[in-house]
Order: C-alpha cells, then sequence, then structure tokens
C-alpha cells in the first residue's frame, strides 16, 4: 500500500511538470519562431519480488515477479518542426523556409534564433527587438545606412543588396544561417534565443539554399508550432492522469485507515 502512495506521488509530479509545458506552449502560441515543447515519461525502477529460472525438472521456466514503483520523467523535448508562414509585407521581416537558425550578437554572446523580425538602427545595423547584431556568413555585422542607399533588397539566398543615388547596386553581405548535428538538443535562453550546447553539435555557419539550409524569405515570418487543438486535448489528458494518481494515494489511505481499525 505503501508502494502504490509513492507511485501515485510520482504520477502527480510528472503531471504537474506536463501541464507546466502545456502552459508554456500556449502562452506561446503567438510568438514568432517558437517551437513548442513536449513531456515524456518512462517507468521507475521495479523491486522484484522472485527472479526468472530456465527450465530443469520436468519443469517450464518462470517469469520474474516484479512490482513498479512508479514513473519519472524521460524528456523534456524541443520539437523543432517548421512551422507556418505569416506574410507581413514588411522588408525586414524574414523567414527560413527549412532548416537553419539566424545568428545574431550581443558582445561576446552568440545566440541563434527563427524569429526574423528584424530592424535597422541609427546607424544602419540589422537588429533584432533586443538590439543584437544579426550576423553575416563568415562573421561581422550587416550595415546598411540610409546615408549610402536609398533602398535594400533581400533576396531567398540571403544576399542583402543596397541601392545608391546612382542606382548602383552593392552587395552588403549574406546573412548567416546556421545548422547543427541535433538543433532539438539546443539550449532556450529566453527572448526567441537559443544556445549551442556540449549535445547540439557545432553551429556550422553556411548560407541559405546551400548544404540543406533553407531559403529566406523577405516579408514573412514564421509562426509558433503550436497547435491549440493538441494542447488543450494533451492538457485534459494531463488533468485526468494527475486525478487517477490522486486517486491511487486516497484509495491507499482508505486501506491504511482500515489496518488501523482493525485494533478497535
Amino acid at each position: 500500500m505503501l508502494r502504490s502512495m509513492y507511485s501515485g506521488i510520482s504520477g502527480m509530479k510528472n503531471f504537474q511538470t506536463k501541464l507546466d509545458v502545456i502552459g508554456n506552449n500556449i502562452a506561446n502560441v503567438n510568438t514568432y519562431g517558437f517551437k513548442k515543447g513536449r513531456v515524456t515519461f518512462k517507468d521507475a525502477i521495479s523491486q522484484s519480488i522472485s527472479g526468472a529460472s530456465a527450465p530443469s525438472g520436468g519443469l517450464g521456466g518462470k517469469n520474474p515477479i516484479q512490482v513498479g514503483l512508479g514513473s519519472t520523467l524521460g524528456s523534456i523535448d524541443i520539437v523543432d518542426t517548421e512551422s507556418s508562414m505569416q506574410t507581413t509585407g514588411r522588408p525586414l521581416d524574414l523567414a527560413i523556409d527549412g532548416d537553419g537558425y539566424f545568428t545574431v550578437k550581443n558582445g561576446n554572446q552568440t545566440y541563434y534564433t527563427r524569429a526574423g523580425n528584424f530592424y535597422l538602427d541609427k546607424d544602419g545595423n540589422l537588429v533584432n527587438s533586443d538590439g543584437y547584431f544579426v550576423q553575416k556568413n563568415g562573421g561581422g555585422n550587416i550595415t546598411i545606412p540610409s546615408s549610402t542607399y536609398s533602398s535594400f533588397d533581400i533576396n531567398s539566398s540571403g544576399v542583402v543588396t543596397g541601392v545608391d543615388a546612382s542606382g548602383n547596386a552593392v552587395n552588403l553581405g549574406t546573412i548567416s544561417i546556421v545548422k547543427f548535428n541535433n538543433p532539438a538538443g539546443l539550449t532556450r535562453v529566453g527572448g526567441n534565443l537559443l544556445k549551442d550546447n556540449q549535445n547540439s553539435g557545432a553551429p556550422q555557419d553556411g548560407v541559405a539554399n546551400s548544404g540543406g539550409r533553407g531559403s529566406v524569405n523577405a516579408g514573412y515570418l514564421e509562426m509558433s508550432n503550436v497547435d491549440l487543438s493538441e494542447e488543450f486535448t494533451e492538457m485534459i489528458v494531463a488533468q485526468r492522469g494527475f486525478q487517477a494518481n490522486t486517486r491511487i494515494i486516497t484509495t491507499s489511505d482508505e486501506i491504511l485507515q482500515e489496518l488501523v481499525n482493525l485494533k478497535h
């Protein structure tokens, strides 16, 4: 009975974590470039009452007899599937159609993102909403000074072209698109930003439309890949799972109460 109570407690803790992840997904349903999270469970250690035995003495073999001791958290994954794009018509809104991440820098800190809502600061540097500099292939900031160029264009390969007062087209650099061997292993750091780590692999710098990287689409933004219908369904499952585990605890408690009452 005590085993069943602790199994119920472990199940309640896991479903609480699942609800936390679902809540975060729903909160970011309108966050550009957001990738939803997913919780998986695994069974905890099992207590062996008797081991397995091989056939012998004219008798067949016997399977082991074990009692499970609940569940534990298996993983919290980033589901990095591509989402649909929203048309904005704004030339500095960029979406990657396919694999890859934009690179932005804040001092010596390098981050990666799928959110392509970029802006120009007073010096003409291409930045994100926090003022982090968007990087070009090979490193360095992308600068489009309005005093020099009357207009600019970003093509599907991420090439930034400025047009000067004489109508001449000038290549201002190519936006860096990086890939990772394990993009689902990246670390979230908030602000639509990700960091590489030991299991994500090193960033592989490159340009759009090469090496399996997707194309850059100006005038679009990638939407969140959160599906509300799926999240609400998972919320119902988590709620019922939590309730079922509370019933295990209350039922075990009632049986313990009956044992206590045997004394009277």
